[in-house]
């Protein structure tokens, strides 16, 4: 089974780049091969764009093969230049040390440590912080030609820019990785590398240094950075980041951030971010091709990419709290959780709990659904108007405590799909 991996990658259109492909399935029928990529720990959580390596390496594993995940605890002390076009702020060593340990968890989710061949997760600050000065330029700066080191494109594009250069730490963070990859060969037998596409110049400094030190081919693959069809980054959107972690992305947003894909991305993006079939995603594709409009792919993606991260419970909560905010389900079914993300991510009414609640009429107006109180009332009495997905037909209605939901919370709705969470606090 281990060696059907790479024709397994192709098809799902997950190599960027790599060495000779043909060496590397040829290494595969021989063995399960040990592969590795490495996080640095440079926020408190990983985002959706270090899905695709973290999933490689659930890909490898599943197939049969030794996946070791590296945290960068050293390396992120350094910064990484790749894809950057200005020196990155140092953060402070505790705090990177922090975030380690949280990087080290939301790993666990994605990789098995514990089954027939279990996941390594190992942190570089273990070596690279026993490395002497003298050490680090006698038996590993010496290995690396400054002239091919500048050719590298993450090292280029700042020389190119006078106002930004480049600092002598970040230009040493490809030596840093490269000896990543030589100890881990060294200790682990590990042969191959994985990583993002931004990355190709540190993976193959790397294997560069394992062939001067050691005499010993080894590999490199590399995956594509994912944009969507409009050119915007997989995972950046106009509200920020769309992180793994649960506190700073809700399962809700991440959910509707996938739902939300853009038809000419969706069937791609079922490829690279879930474990589906071939014939289960070609099956897709065709009713996504007949009629894009009944949103079948994009619901699978959303409910498969929120499964994988936040779990069954969660998903089935952000569908539920989907379909009735657009009056498809029972209001009842979101959670607190899902509406505090709805009004810290998205316009909303929000009334005093000190004083008297005010007429629909008058919550309507303060919402800004409508600029007047009488075409709210006309509104009201055409039956187009509803308060927690209730249709609401009587001017004069004013909620109490015992219509908000949780206690503090409710929806108004115009229409089919125009709605506005709020708060009573």
């Amino acid at each position: 089974m281990w060696n059907n991996i790479v024709d397994e990658l192709e098809w799902r259109g997950l190599i960027y780049q790599s060495t000779p492909l043909d060496l590397l399935k040829e290494r595969l029928k021989e063995r399960p091969i040990t592969l590795y990529c490495g996080f640095d720990p440079t926020a408190d959580s990983l985002h959706i764009g270090h899905l695709i390596p973290i999933l490689g390496l659930r890909r490898f594993q599943q197939a049969g093969h030794n996946v070791i995940a590296v945290i960068g605890g050293a390396t992120a002390l350094l910064g990484d230049p790749s894809g950057k076009m200005a020196e990155r702020d140092l953060n402070p060593e505790e705090l990177v040390k922090e975030w380690a340990v949280i990087i080290k968890e939301q790993l666990s989710q994605y990789l098995d440590f514990s089954g027939e061949r279990p996941a390594q997760l190992v942190n570089n600050y273990d070596w690279i912080s026993t490395i002497s000065a003298f050490e680090y330029l006698r038996d590993i700066g010496k290995r690396f030609s400054v002239n091919v080191m500048v050719t590298k494109e993450s090292v280029k594009r700042r020389l190119q820019d006078p106002d930004a250069g480049i600092s002598y730490t970040e230009f040493s963070y490809m030596i840093m990785q490269a000896f990543d990859y030589f100890t881990l060969n060294e200790r682990l037998d590990c042969e191959l590398q994985i990583g993002g596409s931004d990355q190709w110049g540190n993976i193959t400094a790397g294997m560069d240094l394992i062939w001067k030190k050691k005499n010993k081919k080894v590999h490199c693959m590399t995956f594509p950075l994912i944009s969507t069809a409009d050119g915007k980054k997989i995972g950046k959107t106009e509200a920020g980041t769309i992180w793994l972690d649960k506190k700073r992305t809700s399962p809700y947003e991440l959910y509707q951030y996938w739902l939300n894909t853009d038809d000419r991305d969706v069937i791609k993006f079922l490829k690279f971010y879930t474990f589906l079939s071939k014939e289960e995603i070609e099956e897709l594709e065709a009713t996504h091709t007949e009629d894009p409009g009944r949103r079948v792919a994009h619901r699978k993606l959303a409910e498969e990419v929120t499964e994988l991260i936040h779990g069954k419970e969660e998903m089935l909560g952000a569908v539920a709290a989907s379909k009735a905010l657009f009056g498809e389900g029972e209001i009842t079914a979101i959670n607190s959780a899902t509406f505090e993300s709805l009004i810290a991510t998205t316009p909303f009414v929000e009334l005093s709990a000190t004083e008297p609640l005010p007429g629909l009429v008058d919550i309507l107006v303060i919402s800004g659904l409508y600029p007047s109180k009488g075409q709210a009332r006309k509104d009201l009495t055409g039956g187009g108007i509803y308060f927690n997905n209730q249709r609401i037909t009587d001017p004069d209605f004013t909620p109490s405590n015992e219509n908000l939901i949780h206690g503090k919370y409710f929806v108004l709705r115009k229409g089919k799909k125009n709605f506005k969470p709020g708060v009573v606090r």
